[in-house]
């Protein structure tokens, strides 16, 4: 991986992870377009720079993160059912990494239910609350372990996961966030701890780029997110929804055009 390559890498995670349209799918995109899909370091780094952008999450809502021990429960209640089934289904997690059709099925599906979700949840924005309880936060927890499949979105699942328990789209997306953390911070720590070898026999180039990786993904999340929660507030999801269902249908169209993505 070249450091530009990386540099294109970590703008597109920043811009898409807090983002309903799935991070990771965009990034096993572009690393095949790229040629470097294949790669370990590159598997390695898409995982990586989570750090940087949960730790925007953590800047930007620092007086949030001094609450009290309730906000900590809440968010570990709902970790766990994520945690449980990433650590059962890694393997054939794993397998779904570098499987553009996956990505492209998950973005169309995803999309078209997107297109729905501002009228299903209309009446949070005026009956709806800021607080999630114990059991909201263990039901998004649990939907939360479905974005583990490719093209599916993190946040698409967890905001989804929060309007089904009443909360308002802003407090449904900054829960998301926050679950972020705790989520992407054990899938960072896992990959390196499971990458030390790698990671140890890597040169100055690649703990460069490593870094480099992490500090463009947080200044663009950071931006991002304070674009997003305005947007969202205002617009709600259609053009998410819109925007998944063309970058599917473009990306079955060249599968089914005999565009070998695996060959790249």
């Amino acid at each position: 991986m070249t450091l530009f390559e990386s540099v294109v890498l970590a703008v597109i995670e920043g811009l898409t992870e807090f983002l309903p349209v799935s991070s990771t799918g965009h990034m096993i995109i572009a690393s095949k377009f790229m040629g470097i899909a294949g790669d370990d370091f590159t598997k390695l780094f898409t995982v990586a720079i989570q750090f940087g952008a949960i730790l925007s999450v953590v800047v930007m809502y620092f007086k949030k993160f001094l609450q009290g021990i309730n906000f900590y429960v809440k968010l570990g209640v709902a970790f766990i059912p994520t945690g449980i089934i990433g650590l059962l289904l890694k393997d054939t997690v794993d397998s779904l990494l570098e499987n553009v059709t996956v990505v492209a099925v998950s973005l169309l599906v995803g999309g078209i239910i997107l297109l729905f979700v501002d009228k299903w949840f209309a009446k949070n924005e005026t009956e709806g609350t800021e607080e999630v309880s114990l059991k909201s936060g263990i039901i998004i927890g649990t939907i939360q372990a479905i974005a583990m499949v490719p093209g599916v979105s993190r946040s698409a699942a967890t905001i989804l996961g929060g309007l089904t328990q009443k909360l308002t789209r802003k407090a449904a997306a900054e829960f998301s966030f926050f679950l972020a953390v705790p989520t992407m911070f054990a899938a960072t720590v896992k990959s390196i701890w499971d990458s030390k070898e790698l990671l140890a026999a890597s040169g100055n180039n690649e703990i460069l780029i490593l870094v480099v990786g992490n500090v463009i993904a947080f200044i663009v999340a950071y931006l991002a997110i304070k674009s997003f929660i305005g947007f969202l507030t205002k617009r709600g999801f259609l053009i998410f929804g819109y925007y998944r269902i063309v970058v599917g249908l473009i990306l079955l169209a060249m599968i089914l055009g005999g565009y070998e993505f695996e060959m790249i």
